[in-house]
Formats: structure tokens, sequence, C-alpha cells
């Protein structure tokens, strides 16, 4: 054990990497723009400056501590420092904060904090386009402040690389190369970006006017689907504890909106662990196309399309929960034409990409788009926040029938490593609990970037991967090539740790967030009476009745030409 001196406090540290993690530890939360624990360190910003006793000022992120070190985090020099930082970024940033999406942006909250209410200097820099062609996300040059994070977010935790710094000194920007759109790179949408941007510089696309607009159509039946990981953070912006399941409240504020019929997407991954397991078990008997990909996730589909095209026919021809759900909703609408409202789904969604892979042309059945909007966590909360409602107050309500009974395989899609584990406990076919136990304890539960495992299936060994984050599916997909390594199922999901940290997440998403939206999701598993997707009794009823014959029709993609 070491120990150093804050604020004439005597403070230990152990193995912390930087000084601001040792002040941080000690209870004093420093002010930051470019520093995230998983991220390089860039010290850009240098709010985080503090003074040693012989009046240095340096960078607590970039500073390894060392026993006896005496620093002050709050002198005169350092207020007047911090002070100046946040003028002069307010001096060179958009101030239409009363409208921006990101409001109480951490720029807003630490002007605030830090007592800077008049901002001397005049904005000179041209008003920049913003640019809006992606489906997933904005991006505003105008209030953007340079601190670097989407920049290392996209090259190092998902390692694509669209932004970048661009030009010097007062006409600095972060843009994709040669100034392209966002839409003719090779973003796939994943919102990682946005999850770290401390201004409103990148935003999520919205969505909520036409969906409030069908909403007020009675000439519209509007079905909404809630994906699994919503429901641990949904409640972030209202008081409920993180990590709480919060659905029997959602569905209760959705019903007030004017929702018809709100069901759980979990339905929807029900039936993708028979089709996916279905198929897996296919490709072993074959020997074709192995590994079998994941395809729930559409950043990385697209991430593979881009990057990796010769792994595309890997993928599985399943298709998502969300779009599974969307084209069954739809069918059987088409089935009952005396229903005269024409019917519109909107999923409720943690991620970003979602609204783009809704309008991929195979994600429509019979020339109609299977899912009509997608709305993010945050875009549902806000709209919450529009009827005026708190939902920590409602009372929760039951969803409906016969869309609104799941398993608990279902539920854990929404951390890395669940669709693996659902579809594990479809192969092995057994709900008791030492086989439930047996397989969570094969490792691929945990927040690794990169968990491998292996199990034995009718006396052959199966050797399985589970990714998170797109950088670590790089890796694997290159040891893959090169032969290295061999697997026959591999999971991948864009975000790292799942779907609980998508890119359309209430923000901020700390490590004390992911570690209670992941806990939640395991709650609700284990609360599951249902714990196998093959045991869903509604799921066995579709399959002799409106799936019958329409399996491929509806539950998996098709080739477009």
């Amino acid at each position: 054990m070491k120990y150093m001196t804050i604020n004439n406090r005597r403070t230990a540290f152990t193995d912390e990497k930087n000084v601001l993690s040792v002040i941080r530890k000690a209870g004093i939360n420093l002010p930051t723009f470019c520093y995230h624990s998983e991220l390089s360190t860039y010290g850009a910003c240098r709010l985080c400056m503090v003074e040693d006793e012989r009046g240095r000022l340096f960078a607590s992120c970039s500073e390894v501590p060392k026993e006896g070190m005496v620093i002050y985090t709050n002198t005169p020099r350092l207020q007047h420092h911090r002070k100046m930082i946040i003028e002069l970024l307010l001096a060179s940033h958009c101030r239409d904060c009363t409208t921006c999406h990101a409001s109480g942006c951490q720029l807003q909250k630490l002007a605030s904090q830090l007592g800077v209410n008049y901002v001397r200097f005049t904005n000179n820099k041209p008003v920049m386009p913003i640019d809006e062609t992606s489906e997933a996300i904005v991006l505003d040059p105008n209030k953007c402040i340079l601190c670097g994070d989407c920049v290392r977010t996209c090259e190092e935790i998902q390692g694509i690389g669209v932004l970048d710094f661009a030009f010097r000194g007062s006409r600095m920007q972060v843009v994709p190369a040669f100034k392209r759109k966002l839409s003719e790179t090779e973003c796939v949408g994943c919102g990682q970006c946005r999850v770290v941007c401390p201004t409103g510089a990148i935003t999520i696309r919205q969505n909520i006017s036409p969906v409030w607009s069908a909403l007020a159509d009675p000439e519209k039946k509007v079905v909404a689907q809630i994906a699994p990981a919503v429901r641990v953070a949904v409640g972030d912006k209202f008081g409920i504890p993180k990590g709480e399941n919060s659905i029997g409240k959602l569905a209760a504020a959705l019903r007030r909106m004017g929702f018809d019929e709100i069901y759980d997407t979990n339905f929807g991954a029900d039936l993708t662990v028979m089709e996916e397991t279905k198929e897996f078990q296919e490709r072993l008997r074959s020997g074709e196309n192995l590994p079998l990909f994941t395809s729930c996730c559409p950043g990385w589909v697209k991430y593979c399309e881009n990057k990796f095209p010769e792994f595309r026919g890997h993928i599985s021809t399943c298709r998502s929960p969300q779009e599974m759900f969307g084209a069954l909703l739809k069918e059987e609408a088409r089935m009952h034409p005396e229903e005269t409202r024409k019917t519109v789904v909107v999923s409720i969604m943690p991620c970003t990409a979602k609204k783009g892979e809704i309008l991929r042309p195979e994600h429509r059945t019979e020339g109609e788009q299977d899912v009509d909007y997608v709305l993010t966590t945050v875009e549902i909360t806000r709209m919450i926040q529009e009827m005026g409602m708190d939902l920590s107050t409602l009372e929760p309500e039951a969803l409906d029938m016969p869309f609104g009974l799941a398993s608990g395989a279902a539920a854990i899609f929404g951390v890395t490593g669940g669709v693996t584990e659902a579809v594990l406990r479809r192969l092995l076919n057994d709900s008791s609990a030492e086989t439930l136990q047996e397989i969570s304890f094969t490792g691929i539960r945990g927040t690794d970037g990169i968990k491998e495992a292996a199990v034995t299936l009718d006396g052959r060994e199966v050797k399985i991967a589970v990714v998170n984050g797109l950088k670590n599916a790089e890796i694997l997909l290159n040891r893959i090539k090169s032969g290295e390594a061999k697997y026959d199922f591999v999971e991948v999901m864009a975000c790292k740790r799942g779907c609980i940290a998508g890119g359309g997440q209430p923000t901020p998403i700390g490590p004390r967030t992911k570690k209670a939206r992941f806990k939640g999701m395991y709650q609700i598993d284990s609360q599951a009476q249902i714990k196998l997707s093959s045991e869903n009794p509604i799921v066995k009823g579709l399959y002799d009745g409106i799936l019958k014959g329409k399996e491929k029709k509806l539950l998996h993609n098709h080739p477009v030409s």
C-alpha cells in the first residue's frame, strides 16, 4: 500500500493507473471532458489539472501516482484555470442550449458548477452544416468541443475509425475523412460515439414526431414492442434505481400515450432461439458455413459486410428479434381484413443501429416494411416527459397477450453472451437448475471482450466464441481467417457489454450503471417461470398456427437482387 496527500488528507492507492483515479477514489469528482477509463489517455481538455506543493500544474489523467505526492485540486489558480477553459469552450460553441437534444449536457453542467455565468468572448466561428444523412445519429460540428472522445471510441473500441481530426488551429474539426457525410462512410450506426460525446455534437436521429402523429391518427393501430435491455435503463431519468426492471411502468406509460397493443420483443427473441438453433444444427450436420455467426446485432452485420465480406455467408439467415416480431405482427394484420386500421409497428430499442436495420430491403414482407419506426430508450423517455408523466409514480401494468409472454432465455439477449446461453439451453433442451447452472459456468457470462467455451453435443465438442465490441470482433475474425482459431458458433455484439450499453440508452453509462443493468438482466431470467424458448406455450402454438409453412418467409432473411 502506498500513500499520497490530496488536499491535506492522506490517501492510499495501489495499482491506479493515474492520479485522477486516486483523486476520484478519495471521493473528489474532478471534472473532465476527454477522459474515459476504457480509452487511451488524451489529456486535451486540461480540466483535471492539479497543483503540487511546489506550485507545478499538471494534468492528473496523464500523471502516474507516486509515493509521497502532495497535490491540491481546488486552489485559486486551478479555479481560475478551469473557469477560463469553460469560458473559452463556450465562446466557440453553439449556444442553442434551450432547444438542444443534449439539454443539460456536461459543458452546461460544468459551466453552472464552476460559476461561469458570463462569456466575454465573441464566437467568430462560421456556422457549419449539420450532417443528418445517417439513419442512426446526427453530427453537429457547431457543438463540438474537440475532446476527441468520439474519435478514440470509434477507433479504439469499435476499430472503424470513421471520425478523426481535420485541419489545424481554430479551423480544427472532427469529421469523416475528406469531409464525407456519415452515410458515405463505413459507419455502422452503433451510436457509441454519441454515448461518450459530452455535448450535443452527436445525438440520436429522432423519430418522435412521426410516432406522435401515428398515435393521433384514428386510421392507424399502433403496436409497440419493447426490447429486453430497455427495461433496465428506462427508469434512469426518473429516479428509479439503476438496473431495476421497469417494463410494467413503461407499459402503463405507453397505454397513456395511446398505443393500442404493447408486446415484448423477448417473444421475438424466443422465435430467434428456435430458428437459430435449428439452423445451427443443420450446419453442424452438413459442416457448411461454420462458424455460424449470430445475426441479432445490425451494427455487427453491417460491419461484417463492410470489413469482412468473405464471412457474410456465415451469418445466420435468421432475422433479428425485432424484425421477426414485426413480420409476425404485420402478417397477423394481413390475416384480419376486417380490421380497417393500418397496423403501425414501433420498436422501442436500446440501439441506434436498429433505425437503419428496419430500412434494409430484406426486412420487407410482401412489399411492406415489417417495422415502421424505432424509438430508442432515450426517445421514449423524452416522450414520457412530454406527456408530463413521472415513470416512477406509475403503477405497473401487464403487457398484452398473446405476445407478452417470454422466457428467461430471451431476456438475457440484452447482455453479451445471452444469445449463446439461450441457444445452448435449447440445444440441451433441459431446464433443470443443474443444467442451467452448468451452462452459466461454461465461460460465456461476464464482460470480457472475447470469451471462449466448449460444450459437448451428441458426442461432439462444439467450440464457441462470444465477442462484444467491434475491435474485438476484428481480432477474432482475423484469427479465424489465419486458421489460428476455429469455432462452430460465434456471437457478436457491436457494443461493449451488449445492448445494456447500446447507443440509444440513457447516459452516462459508468461502471456502476453497467454493472447494475447487467445484474438486472440476469435477475429477470432468474425470476422467470419459463427458462427455455421451446417451453413458451405461445411459441409452440404459433408454429401450428400463423407460422405454419411461413417460417422462412417471416423469420428469415432472403437475398435481395
